[in-house]
């Protein structure tokens, strides 16, 4: 953050949906939206209100190193925790939100106590009923429950895309962990998409070779997908 002092999360989003009645309230935060290839994952994550692991904060400011050594003390941490994801394929046909839903759904149905109460990272509810949806943006920044998830999230996905590595070395899945990079436009281009990339996305229609494998949905735009970029 160029020297500048970052706020750590703290527990003012938790606190005030216990006190409206929320027994137990989960984080829930995604990475993996805005990739080409890999799955979207979510992560959910119920803490205790104890103070978290020291350092702990959005899982993008964090050096790839640290921000593992932070995901191995959460696992142990957090009260509980639960991982969901979207397929490429479910992303291709159900769409991002949908797809989003999905696996967050299933991030949720896995934990040990259903939340009463769901912290959403950003300001659209993609969940819905019958969840009780709390969205906040910059959540991942501000709450410690979707920090912890942000971090777990992250490192998980990181580990799926690096494990993809070595049956597509071209592609760089162990460092552009699916994203847009030079590297993965440049193979792209030269051997086109594997079996783990997004067919919908718009990114294949600047690829003349391979356009023409390009899956669209009823009622997809044409650039759909292709904007739908975040950060690492």
């Amino acid at each position: 953050m160029g020297g500048m002092a970052v706020e750590p999360p703290d527990y003012a989003i938790e606190t005030e949906l216990r006190r409206a009645g929320a027994r137990v309230v989960a984080g829930v935060d995604e990475v993996g939206r805005g990739a080409w290839a890999g799955p979207v994952m979510v992560c959910a994550a119920v803490t205790d209100l104890s103070p978290p692991p020291e350092g702990l904060t959005d899982s993008k400011l964090l050096a790839p190193k640290r921000r593992t050594e932070l995901a191995g003390l959460l696992e142990g941490w957090v009260s509980a925790h639960a991982y969901g994801s979207a397929s490429p394929a479910e992303i291709d046909e159900l769409g991002m939100t949908a797809a989003l839903r999905t696996a967050a759904q299933r991030a949720l149905r896995l934990l040990p106590v259903r939340p009463d109460a769901v912290i959403l990272d950003g300001k659209h509810d993609y969940l819905g009923r019958p969840w009780r949806v709390r969205t906040q943006i910059k959540a991942d920044l501000t709450s410690v429950s979707v920090a912890a998830a942000s971090v777990l999230a992250k490192v998980r996905r990181d580990g799926l895309m690096a494990a993809l590595a070595a049956d597509h070395p071209e592609y760089a899945f162990d460092t552009a962990v699916g994203y847009p990079s030079p590297v993965h436009r440049a193979a792209l281009d030269l051997h086109g998409p594997t079996p783990h990339h997004r067919m919908s996305w718009a990114y294949l229609d600047d690829l003349p070779r391979w356009r023409h494998l390009r899956v669209r949905r009823p009622g997809q735009e044409g650039a759909a997908g292709g904007n739908q970029l975040e950060l690492l």
